[in-house]
């Protein structure tokens, strides 16, 4: 029995592609379930889930009124009945492997979890929106990440994007820290590191995550991110409950507010925040000229696109400091 579970809140103009691609799996419907924990959605996210459940016996709803990720990944972990379980994102699709994959592969390599390669797109495709997806798939933008660069191999890893486990990985770790609105999948993941547990990510398989569109909700998205961050290790006490790279943009960000700073009482130092902004815009300006050339894509477009994700995301985290300092 494989039981899929799915958080979901105002999704409407997502959920419909997601359930589409789940009915295409070529796992056995008689050995399928699929949990879709709701967080009280104002939209037609309910009724379309609900239309999709009428014709399939399979596929249930069930409410979230705390409205945030883990009380309702945690609420689906124990209304589930399979033995194996699946997490999906209702802002993705999932080719017709994807499940079949994931269970065999954890049973091949008797790992804890198991997931793959998160591609990145957009459903609407604007010259904003496809310099937004190339962002969000590059290195500069998103770091070294195995799942999201491309993977040639299986391999163990630190995490991976949603994930697969047995059962009884819940029983050994324990579930999903319900403190964490956010990162709290990288946070379990560190949890089954530190077990001794195996994470492994294998090729035969992807998801494709679909981005935000726009650069304002590029960069909410990106400022709740960079807060929760700290906001992680402050509520873990675990400074590995991330990685370094989640904490270069706020490195970045300091060294350009710092010698601003330090600049209204020694004027040289207003240099260093000058120095570090000049380095980035030419770093970042001949990566976004190499994907222009490469993509057809608008440059400016693309530089704009790196620098609301990093600035956005180091002020998140400079406001999350900000918060665990003052409180």
């Amino acid at each position: 029995m494989l039981s899929v579970i799915c958080p979901i809140y105002n999704e409407e103009k997502y959920i419909a592609g997601c359930i589409d691609s789940i009915i295409a799996q070529n796992y056995p419907k008689d050995d399928i379930e699929v949990i879709f924990a709701d967080g009280m959605s104002s939209d037609q996210t309910r009724k379309i889930v609900a239309q999709y459940a009428e014709r399939y016996n399979w596929i249930r709803l069930v409410d979230n009124p705390r409205k945030i990720v883990p009380p309702a990944l945690n609420a689906a972990v124990k209304a589930s009945r399979g033995d194996v379980i699946i997490r999906i994102d209702a802002h993705a699709s999932y080719p017709s492997n994807y499940f079949s994959a994931l269970a065999t592969a954890l049973k091949r390599y008797d790992a804890d979890n198991v997931g793959a390669v998160c591609r990145t797109d957009v459903l609407v495709k604007t010259p904003k929106s496809l310099a937004i997806r190339e962002v969000l798939a590059h290195p500069l933008g998103v770091g070294n990440s195995a799942f999201r660069t491309g993977i040639d191999s299986a391999g163990e890893v630190d995490t991976v994007p949603f994930g697969c486990w047995k059962r009884d990985v819940f029983e050994k770790y324990g579930y999903f820290d319900e403190r964490l609105v956010r990162n709290q999948d990288i946070e379990f993941n560190k949890r089954i590191k530190r077990g001794g547990g195996r994470i492994v990510i294998i090729p035969e398989t992807h998801s494709t995550y679909y981005a935000r569109e726009t650069f304002a909700k590029l960069a909410k998205n990106n400022f709740g991110n960079g807060k929760w961050n700290i906001l992680t290790v402050k509520y873990t006490r675990q400074f590995d409950s991330l990685s370094p790279r989640h904490f270069i943009p706020l490195a970045f960000v300091l060294s350009l507010i710092i010698p601003l700073i330090a600049g209204i009482f020694w004027t040289p130092a207003l240099w260093l925040s000058a120095a570090s902004l000049a380095a980035y815009l030419v770093a970042v300006s001949a990566i976004s000229a190499k994907i222009a050339i490469r993509c057809h894509l608008n440059f400016f477009y693309l530089v704009s696109s790196f620098a609301i994700l990093h600035l956005s995301y180091g002020l998140g985290s400079l406001c999350g400091l900000a918060k665990v300092i003052l409180n």
